[in-house]
């Protein structure tokens, strides 16, 4: 491909609104172009990166069995009716849902009830199982807050893997075989990725594992061990063993501190945040601030039970599995409890789950919830002034916590999410209509199911993030657009450069390399400028004083390392770069 033919514009700088390398560079090389906020044109450069990125995940899918569709992107929105995902819309899973002719249609931000409807209705006896079946497919994200380029969008490319089992044990087993498959991929990605545990959000499923790119810029926040594997996306990361004893010894430290401390209530109007309530009582808490505060929040169990969870202010809940926090119309129906003021004083007819570190009181005491409106109490302790029924780790992990496999300290890793997988059971077997099939005794079963994503257009992301410098990208040669980027100095204007170096093309297109050729008759410094920015693996360069040597320059974009070659060894060069 001739740089003069090639849709590609390269910037000198970036856009303001850029805010990460990745960013930046992907706009000024030339590989994408904003259209609106979260939604990017990808120009022929990125193109060719998406299709690289694709064709290896589809070698390594197909290679474990796994079959390639296509879903449609309208789906309607009675399948998540009938589903119960509906429900999730919003905060959780923010999806687009449009109305047309036929009624009203979701923007599929996943494909889970459509996978469901349509492979139960073939496979439909157990010798048709175990099936996976992948699509790569546009989804659509009404994301609140669109950054980082391709990172968070609102329109995305997808790689979205669905298995089908027929016990729960071949799920766990399809699982592991889809697993060793993203490990393969990322490799070839010449990708840190790490595996850990995660939570399941809107998708659903007991089992599920983010695999984790380590970077400064990501948004996520994992939980690594600084002894044993243990590793975890933090929202679902857990943290030391509880012990009995040193809650026993906590809760015995509290009450002698207790001795002379009264309750004092304090008048909060319209306090809504814990940081607002701190402020409201620094002169109470003093240096304590949040980390004085309980913050008590209310929601059901898996059984659909009340439960109220207590916290130190200075962390964040994670719900344990099947969890949930009471949403508005709850607390209408309810009318129990005081949004916003809750407490475990005087709490009756409901079970207190606190965290450990509950037990540990300041020892000024606790400030509570007072269970009326604008109420606060200050000077409590766990034990005299309140009982908690459940012992339970519900606090968000931070550094320097203890590690629940080996009580080992662990520390805190930024990172971004590059594929996350779920074991979803029965999930929505048990919920979609005819999502059955015949088993061996020719009973009717519910198939045990799991899904896969990858983020096909992040990942371009984070390749780019992780392989660039101050000059632009580095791409891998799995992914790179182009494996060679062929500069004429001065183009057009020296004939004989100019034809050695159409003819160096030629030999290497001939040999199935793809060639990039700057054929435009720009300075030596723009043409280098511009290799180095757009990142092809290796630049190779034919000048007039070259020629006359009968050499030809040949730069590895990665380390910079600059070799002369005879033109007579380019057949040597062709068989070296295709290993």
């Amino acid at each position: 491909m001739r740089i003069s033919r090639l849709l590609v514009k390269t910037l000198r700088e970036a856009p303001s609104d850029a805010e990460v390398e990745s960013h930046k560079l992907l706009l000024r090389a030339g590989y994408i172009q904003r259209l609106a906020s979260g939604v990017q044109t990808y120009l022929p450069l990125g193109l060719k990166v998406l299709a690289n990125i694709s064709s290896i995940i589809r070698q390594e899918l197909d290679a474990v069995g796994a079959q390639e569709m296509l879903m449609p992107v309208l789906q309607p929105l009675e399948l998540w009716e009938e589903s119960g995902r509906d429900k999730s819309f919003g905060e959780i899973l923010p999806a687009f849902v449009v109305t047309g002719r036929g009624g009203k249609f979701v923007l599929g931000p996943t494909h889970e009830e459509v996978v469901t409807r349509t492979v139960s209705a073939i496979a439909e006896s157990w010798r048709n199982l175990p099936v996976t079946v992948y699509q790569l497919q546009t989804k659509f994200r009404d994301e609140a807050r669109p950054r980082f380029g391709l990172l968070r969008t609102r329109e995305l490319l997808m790689c979205d893997a669905y298995s089908f089992d027929a016990d729960k044990d071949s799920m766990a087993a399809t699982y592991e075989v889809i697993r060793l498959a993203y490990n393969s991929i990322f490799s070839r990605l010449s990708l840190e990725v790490v595996p850990v545990e995660a939570s399941s959000g809107a998708i659903g499923g007991d089992v599920n594992h983010e695999y984790m790119v380590p970077s400064s810029i990501g948004e996520d926040l994992f939980v690594s061990c600084t002894s044993c594997d243990y590793k975890a996306n933090v929202e679902a990361a857990k943290g030391g063993k509880v012990d009995e004893s040193d809650i026993e010894a906590n809760l015995a430290e509290g009450l002698k501190n207790s001795q002379g401390v009264d309750n004092l209530e304090f008048y909060t109007p319209g306090s809504g945040s814990i940081a607002e309530i701190a402020d409201q009582l620094s002169s109470h808490l003093g240096k304590l601030g949040s980390k004085g505060l309980i913050q008590a929040l209310v929601g059901k169990d898996e059984n659909g039970k009340d439960v109220v969870m207590l916290v130190p202010g200075s962390r964040s809940v994670v719900l344990p599995f099947g969890w949930k926090l009471y949403e508005e119309e709850d607390f209408d129906v309810s009318k129990r409890f005081i949004k916003g003021f809750i407490g475990p004083v005087g709490l009756e007819g409901v079970t207190i789950v606190a965290d450990p570190l509950v037990s540990a009181s300041p020892s000024v005491g606790w400030v509570v919830g007072g269970n009326k409106a604008d109420t606060h109490i200050g000077g409590v302790f766990p034990r005299r002034d309140f009982n908690v029924d459940i012992w339970m780790s519900l606090a968000q992990v931070e550094d320097g916590d203890l590690c629940p496999i080996c009580n080992s300290q662990v520390a805190l890793r930024r990172s971004v999410e590059a594929a996350h997988t779920f074991q979803l059971g029965l999930t929505y077997s048990s919920k979609m209509e005819g999502a059955t099939f015949l088993d061996k005794s020719g009973t009717s079963s519910q198939y045990w199911m799991g899904c896969y994503g990858i983020g096909v257009s992040r990942l371009m992301a984070v390749v780019a993030e992780a392989n660039c410098d101050n000059k632009g990208l580095i791409w891998p040669k799995a992914i790179a657009p182009f494996l060679i980027h062929v500069i004429a100095i001065g183009g057009t204007k020296d004939e004989k450069v100019f034809q050695s170096a159409e003819k160096v093309v030629g030999e290497l297109e001939d040999a199935g390399i793809e060639v990039l050729f700057d054929d435009r008759e720009v300075s030596a410094g723009v043409a280098f400028n511009d290799a180095d920015l757009i990142g092809i693996p290796w630049q190779l360069v034919i000048g007039a004083k070259g020629l006359a040597k009968g050499v030809f320059e040949l730069k590895n974009r990665r380390n910079g390392e600059k070799e002369e070659h005879s033109l007579e060894d380019l057949a040597i060069l062709i068989r070296d770069l295709l290993v």
